[in-house]
């Protein structure tokens, strides 16, 4: 289960300006994307609905790079600006739930991090809707991509909502959060809704549903 906090995707409504593009990339062990790792991790804010608590020093960034980011089977750093000088702004993560009775696993779990200067510019809703397009194409055993949000933490569920998540309901009492048990909000997007979306009908204009 993955923790929600708050190619390249282009909005509908037109070409999107450079600075605003939204690529996802691999981390790498460099002293930069931990620098990077540090303008999220280090905000008490975005750690408010997560289990760890906010970073104080980058070695903290590091280890967890090290240690977490890179074994992991899908983590991605989302950068934000024009390919070649993009900063990298937050993480998402996709992870594959535990295969059942010996065969592959049919779901999986996506979480996302974005640095609180970058919340309100669409960067997690874009992020999200290109993950899934990635691990969907790379993993033809996927059938269900899954996400919790804290029932008090409506901005993440609106970035769910938006990248075309279904709200299934509220999982009372479901995790411990630094010591509290919390109540979450299960959203998933499964493959038959993928292709529902994609055989919505285009406006005349030729830019999304009408």
């Amino acid at each position: 289960m993955e923790l929600q906090q708050v190619g390249s995707v282009r909005p509908a409504a037109g070409p999107e300006p450079d600075e605003d593009v939204i690529t996802l990339r691999e981390f790498t062990p460099s002293d930069a994307d931990a620098e990077a790792f540090m303008s999220w991790a280090s905000d008490p804010a975005v750690a408010r609905f997560q289990r760890r608590d906010a970073y104080e020093h980058a070695d903290q960034a590091r280890r967890y790079i090290a240690d977490h980011v890179l074994p992991h089977p899908w983590y991605r750093a989302i950068c934000l600006g024009p390919h070649g000088d993009a900063a990298v702004v937050g993480s998402i993560s996709v992870k594959p739930a535990a295969a059942e009775d010996g065969r592959l696993p049919f779901r999986a779990s996506v979480g996302y991090r974005v640095a609180r200067a970058h919340w309100g510019r669409g960067v997690a809703t874009r992020a999200v809707r290109l993950a899934a397009e990635h691990v969907f194409a790379a993993w033809p055993w996927l059938l269900r991509l899954e996400a919790v949000a804290d029932v008090e933490n409506p901005a993440s569920q609106r970035v769910l909502e938006k990248a075309g998540f279904v709200r299934e309901g509220v999982l009372r009492k479901y995790i411990v959060l630094k010591g509290r048990i919390r109540d979450m909000v299960m959203f998933s997007l499964v493959d038959t809704d993928r292709r529902d979306q994609n055989k919505k009908p285009v406006r005349a204009d030729g830019h999304g549903p009408s």
